[in-house]
């Protein structure tokens, strides 16, 4: 009889259902892609310029959409992905701080590259109070530092802006200086320090600006009519850090360049979670927070503070396994030196997931519409982009996880280069994209 089997029959009926919504899901996938694919090749936004795509389920280990995802981009500031990651395998759970030593009465200490003394964007370091109440004399340890105070290739004429703050063995207050100016009010200077380097010119400008020296810390100001505030980068050397650093702690430091005989760093100071250093880095794109990740672990790695120790122990160890081989030169991505593509950044984000927690991942992240770089962009009743953003004049990359409506997480990246159009717009194009990604797959 035809009915006999009624086991066989529920199964040959599990067997075709299960069939059909394979077939309809294979469907609904080629249509979205198809529709991406017409966006790409139709849209006046992606015509006139170059753009990449990669669309990664890592619970299925499958790439569900690739557009251009082997070729070469500029990714500006997701470089700072793959800082985030050095710092993971590299940093540990605090920053180091200090290494130092003691002898007899003198306390003698070096850095190690951490940017969090004094600076008002990270919790408070451990070094002042640790220096604070020492009863030793204080001595400070100049290393050879052979790093150029700008990353290759970055564009020297950006040395005024905050966003192009010098690299160094031991920064201070951020390695800038913060002016206020308020109506009828002289301008406040933070680091005080710097406040008789400042001169003031009273002629209104249409547009307020401070201007520093290039290769020296005089700064001239033009208030404008309007109230506002300026950081700009200092000029840094170890003199003007020492300097800074005893005017704050009141106390007497010394400046040595050869250690005593058979003497050695023996000790560590460490001065803040190294998360809240990824997460100011990540969320705001903190150029400066970046390149200090990178000599911070060279430092570990090798005793020496030069980026390049960093990003080549990295590829060696943790990185061999990339679609294709990045051209990476920098921590920030100031740098056009930099070349990645797609797939690779795809490859990245899916080896950071496996080491922190969706959750927390997420927090650190720019959040479309509530957080960081994306608090104006991919606005959602519910957030679906969890990304570092990368902008240059006509680069601009995203790359990140996206949170579809069927509640699978996947990992993207979309960089785009050469366009000349306002990046309004075509994060305008990105964002139809996505959005059909997100209701779609």
């Amino acid at each position: 009889m035809l009915f006999s089997n009624p086991k066989a029959l529920s199964l040959k009926i599990f067997i075709c259902i299960f069939a059909i919504g394979i077939l309809s899901s294979c469907s609904a996938l080629k249509k979205t892609n198809k529709e991406i694919e017409s966006v790409f090749r139709s849209s006046q936004v992606f015509k006139k310029s170059f753009a990449g795509l990669a669309v990664y389920d890592p619970e299925k280990n499958k790439m569900l959409y690739e557009y251009n995802s082997d070729k070469y981009f500029t990714p500006a500031s997701n470089i700072k992905l793959f800082t985030f990651y050095t710092g993971l395998k590299i940093l540990g759970d605090s920053v180091p701080a200090l290494r130092y030593l003691k002898k007899n009465d003198s306390l003698i200490f070096k850095g190690t590259g951490d940017p969090s003394l004094l600076n008002p964007e990270l919790p408070k370091s451990k070094v002042l109070e640790f220096l604070s109440n020492s009863d030793e004399e204080l001595y400070y340890y100049s290393p050879v530092f052979t790093e150029k105070y700008f990353g290759p290739g970055w564009s020297w004429d950006d040395y005024n802006h905050a966003y192009s703050v010098e690299r160094s063995v031991m920064p201070i207050y951020g390695n800038r200086v913060v002016f206020e100016f308020r109506k009828k009010n002289k301008p406040q200077v933070s680091p005080a320090f710097f406040k008789d380097s400042l001169f003031v010119y009273n002629k209104e400008e249409k547009s307020s600006a401070v201007i520093r020296d290039i290769s020296s810390n005089s700064f001239k100001a033009y208030p404008g009519k309007e109230e506002f505030t300026k950081e700009v980068p200092f000029k840094y050397s170890d003199q003007t850090m020492l300097e800074l650093l005893k005017d704050t702690l009141d106390k007497e430091i010394r400046m040595i360049s050869e250690l005593p005989e058979n003497v050695k760093f023996n000790k560590t100071l460490y001065s803040i979670p190294t998360d809240s250093i990824y997460k100011r880095m990540l969320q705001e794109s903190d150029n400066f927070i970046a390149e200090q990740i990178l000599l911070m672990a060279a430092d570990e790695v090798s005793d020496t503070l030069k980026s390049r120790i960093a990003i080549d122990h990295m590829k060696k160890n943790y990185l061999n396994d990339l679609p294709d081989e990045p051209v990476w030169v920098d921590g920030s991505g100031l740098s056009r030196y930099n070349l990645f593509t797609p797939r690779t950044m795809v490859k990245l984000l899916e080896k950071i997931g496996q080491e922190v927690p969706k959750e927390k991942l997420f927090g650190m992240l720019a959040t479309g519409g509530k957080s960081g770089t994306l608090k104006n962009y991919y606005k959602a009743a519910t957030p679906y982009i969890f990304a570092k953003t990368g902008t240059l004049s006509n680069n601009h990359s995203l790359s990140g996880f996206l949170k579809t409506r069927s509640g699978k997480i996947l990992i993207f990246s979309f960089m785009n280069s050469n366009y000349t159009i306002p990046s309004s717009k075509l994060k305008e194009g990105m964002e139809v994209i996505l959005k059909n990604i997100r209701d779609n797959y």
